[in-house]
């Protein structure tokens, strides 16, 4: 029988794989507590990384958004080589790690440039930046958008299929829009539930 997240230890669930995670994570039983943290902000704690303390408040899963693959950046944390800092924050918190990449619209991604928002090569959810993701020990990729990037669910859903057959076998995938990421005229459009059923249908696919 699998181990719940909830009895895994950091090393175990810092060096699980994909399936033996989904297996901990279902386990768990909703018991699982993520944290979503941006890591080209100023840490809360000052010389304590934001990652460190969310799961000092019981996180089990780290999420960072903002977080480019070519160009990693997390203040506070202890000087690594590139590829590095993902199993570095993993080491520090002993927990799983997750990024964002971001599946938007260019037309109107480009509305966010100069503000914190604003796109940068490694944040695409490319092949070629979940391929690095999964090579500096990613363990989920959430396909999104930060506010007003744009994010179409055509966009996410060939970003998902591309990227699953990269990497599926490796790491976790997950999808879905932010809050004000979408693109107006398209969730006019669709309902809630209509917009969610194509993401649905495919996760289960992945998690085969």
């Amino acid at each position: 029988m699998a181990k719940r997240i909830l009895n895994m230890t950091a090393e175990e669930m810092t060096h699980a794989t994909k399936s033996e995670l989904i297996e901990a994570i279902a386990g768990s039983e909703g018991r699982v507590l993520a944290s979503e943290t941006i890591g080209i902000t100023i840490p809360l704690l000052t010389d304590v990384t934001n990652a460190e303390f969310a799961a000092s408040m019981g996180a089990d899963l780290i999420l960072l958004n903002m977080f480019d693959v070519q160009e990693p950046k997390i203040m506070a944390l202890p000087e690594v080589e590139k590829e590095e800092t993902v199993r570095e924050v993993k080491r520090l918190t002993g927990r799983m790690v997750g990024i964002n990449l971001e599946p938007v619209e260019e037309s109107y991604a480009s509305d966010n440039k100069e503000t914190l928002w604003e796109m940068s090569a490694g944040r695409y959810a490319t092949v070629e930046n979940a391929i690095q993701a999964q090579k500096m020990g990613v363990d989920l990729i959430v396909l999104t958008g930060n506010p007003g990037n744009g994010v179409s669910n055509p966009a996410i859903i060939s970003s998902l299929k591309a990227i699953s057959e990269a990497v599926g076998e490796k790491i976790m995938l997950a999808a879905g829009k932010m809050h004000a990421s979408g693109i107006i005229d398209e969730d006019r459009k669709s309902t809630r539930l209509n917009s969610s059923h194509h993401f649905i249908s495919y996760a289960v696919f992945c998690l085969k």
